[in-house]
């Protein structure tokens, strides 16, 4: 039997997070690092595969024996994340489904009524030439703190007949969004960007029919995982 598990939530800044966009056709005195936004609404947005990613890469450093390429990640990492490794018996697919993520509307209102035009604010930062001690200057632009983006995750059940393991990969996942909020989203974590917090995490039977014990233990994993 096949399923599907709808995880929601929120994703909260807790300091200015930096994901970088494209300034291909930035003009004269433009931010020289803009943030990716959403097309529609000119809003920051946090794409999936950052997050994914992310997530992925902190498990790998975990769980691997030494830093490997991500198809070589350790077996409950590939079972949850995928791997399209030439060689295998099958192909591993994800069995979750990371949507981009958008501002929450109720901020974007607040935020007008603060007389805030957007999201995002500007960070000017230099690096000194070591030798010759001149300064090179240049702009940042940066999610603010306390803006929160709505988390999307869909879970594919491919086995119901295996409850055990969809409880270790559910067990995996909320390890990986602790292990984050411990350490940066983006770029320029090192220094202080990036810190997230998850909250108001919710798994929701959408396709499928499961046990509601193993519901529960699902929504408590991820209760007790959020940090």
């Amino acid at each position: 039997m096949y399923g599907k598990i709808q995880i929601t939530g929120k994703i909260t800044v807790k300091t200015g997070m930096h994901i970088g966009g494209s300034d291909a056709f930035a003009a004269i005195g433009a931010v020289d690092s803009p943030v990716i936004r959403d097309v529609r609404t000119g809003q920051p947005m946090l794409p999936g595969s950052s997050l994914k990613g992310k997530i992925r890469s902190l498990l790998a450093r975990k769980y691997n024996e030494q830093p490997v390429n991500h198809d070589d990640d350790a077996l409950i990492i590939k079972r949850l994340f995928g791997s399209a490794k030439k060689g295998e018996d099958k192909v591993l697919n994800s069995r979750l489904i990371f949507s981009d993520m958008f501002l929450d509307k109720a901020l974007l209102e607040n935020l007008k009524k603060q007389g805030l035009l957007g999201a995002t604010e500007i960070k000017f930062e230099n690096t000194i030439n070591r030798l010759t001690a001149v300064a090179n200057p240049r702009q940042i632009e940066r999610v603010i703190r306390g803006v929160k983006f709505n988390l999307d995750i869909i879970y594919d059940i491919y086995n119901m007949d295996n409850p055990k393991e969809i409880e270790d990969d559910f067990a995996l996942l909320a390890e990986g969004m602790k292990l984050l909020e411990y350490d940066y989203l983006g770029g320029h974590g090192s220094r202080g960007y990036g810190k997230v917090e998850f909250s108001d995490l919710e798994a929701s039977l959408v396709v499928g029919d499961i046990d509601d014990e193993l519901m529960d233990k699902i929504k408590a994993l991820l209760s007790g995982g959020k940090g």
